[in-house]
C-alpha cells in the first residue's frame, strides 16, 4: 500500500515551526516526512531557508516516522561530510533516514564563489560524488581526483545499514540516467503521461527500489483562498525548468518569474478546497506506480492544512489505495 507522507518546507518556514509542523503530521496520521535543503528561498514572500541537516536530527529525535531530504553534494557541501552527515543519522536512527543527491541549483550553491558547472558537468560531478559517499559509508579509505578532490578521508562512525540514495529527477533523461547509480526515484508532480514517461525511463534501464513522488498542493476552505495562497507563495516556481537551475538570486527567480498568474501556478500546483477532489488526485498518482507520496501544501501556516487532510483525506487515501491494491 502507498505511504503517504508529509513534505516540510525549509523555505516556507523557521526551523523550529517547522518541527511543530512535523509533530503534528505524525500525531494527524502522515506515515513519513522528507524536508528540502536550500540556502535561499524562491521568493522573498516565502521569507526563510534554515539549515536541514540540524533540523533533521531534532525531527528524527522528536518523532517516530522515517524521512528524507533532497540535497546536492559537490559543491556547497563536500561528499564526505555529506557522508558523514548522512552516516550520523542513520547511526542514530536505524532504518530512518533516507537522502536523495542531485546535481543542485545554482540559488544554493553559489554562495561558495565557485563557477557553476553546466548540466552535464554536474551529473558527472553527481556520479562521482555518490561513488565517494558509498564508499565512505562501508567504511573505505578514499582517495579520489576528479570534479571533486577527496583526501584520505574515512569514516569512524558507519551507518548500520547503506543508506538509501533516491535519485531526484524531473526529466526522463535524468531518470533513465539515474537507474545505473540510484537506490530509487523521487520527482514531482506534473502532468500525468510525463510522470508515467519518467517512472518508464527509471524503470525500463534497470532503475529499482522505491518510486516516490513529492506533490504541491494548494487547499484552503474556499477556493478563493487556495488560489491566493498558491499565487503568493509559489509563482516563483513558475520559471521554465531550463532556467530552474541556473538562476543565482532569489531576485532573479521573482523576476523570471513576475507576472505569472493562476494558470501557470496551477501547472505546478494542484489547487482545489475540495478535499475529496484532493484525495481523489493523490490515489490517481499513487495508481500510477508511485511507493512513496509526500504532500507539499503550499501555504505558510500548516495547521489547517495538517488537521484537515489528517481528518478527511488519509483516511480515504487508506480505502482507495487498500482497494487498488486488493
Amino acid at each position: 500500500m502507498t505511504v503517504f507522507g508529509f513534505h516540510a518546507n525549509h523555505e516556507q518556514a523557521a526551523p523550529r515551526r517547522l518541527l511543530q509542523d512535523v509533530r503534528a503530521a505524525e500525531r494527524a496520521g502522515f506515515a513519513a516526512a522528507m524536508c528540502s535543503d536550500h540556502f535561499a528561498p524562491w521568493s522573498r514572500r516565502q521569507g526563510h531557508s534554515g539549515f536541514a541537516w540540524s533540523w533533521l536530527g531534532a525531527a528524527l529525535a522528536s518523532t517516530g516516522m522515517r524521512m528524507g531530504v533532497v540535497t546536492a553534494p559537490g559543491q556547497r557541501y563536500h561528499p564526505a561530510i555529506l557522508a558523514q552527515a548522512s552516516a550520523t543519522l542513520a547511526q542514530m536512527f536505524p532504518g530512518r533516514f533516507w537522502m536523495a543527491p542531485g546535481s543542485g541549483e545554482n540559488l544554493n550553491e553559489h554562495v561558495t564563489g565557485d563557477q557553476w558547472p553546466d548540466k552535464e558537468d554536474r551529473q558527472l560531478r553527481l556520479q562521482e560524488c555518490v561513488e565517494v559517499i558509498r564508499r565512505l559509508h562501508r567504511g573505505e579509505t578514499v582517495d579520489h581526483r576528479g570534479r571533486v578532490t577527496v583526501a584520505q578521508a574515512r569514516l569512524w562512525d558507519l551507518p548500520p545499514e547503506p543508506v538509501p540514495l533516491i535519485a531526484p529527477a524531473l526529466s526522463r533523461e535524468t531518470a533513465a540516467r539515474s537507474a545505473s547509480w540510484a537506490d530509487g526515484l523521487v520527482t514531482v508532480n506534473q502532468p500525468v503521461d510525463d510522470l508515467r514517461a519518467v517512472l518508464e525511463a527509471y524503470r525500463g534501464q534497470g532503475g529499482t527500489g522505491p518510486a516516490v513522488l513529492q506533490v504541491h498542493l494548494s487547499w484552503a476552505p474556499t477556493r478563493a483562498e487556495a488560489e491566493r495562497i498558491a499565487v503568493d507563495q509559489w509563482q516563483s516556481n513558475t520559471v521554465p525548468r531550463q532556467q530552474l537551475a541556473d538562476l543565482a538570486r532569489t531576485e532573479d527567480f521573482e523576476a523570471a518569474s513576475a507576472g505569472a498568474g493562476l494558470d501557470e501556478v496551477a501547472r505546478a500546483v494542484d489547487v482545489s478546497a475540495d478535499l475529496h477532489w484532493h484525495a481523489q488526485r493523490l490515489a490517481d498518482y499513487a495508481a500510477l506506480g508511485f511507493d512513496e507520496v509526500y504532500l507539499h501544501c503550499v501555504a505558510q501556516d500548516q495547521g489547517p492544512f495538517i488537521e484537515a487532510f489528517g481528518r478527511e483525506v488519509l483516511p480515504v487515501l487508506a480505502e482507495l489505495t487498500a482497494d487498488a491494491s486488493a
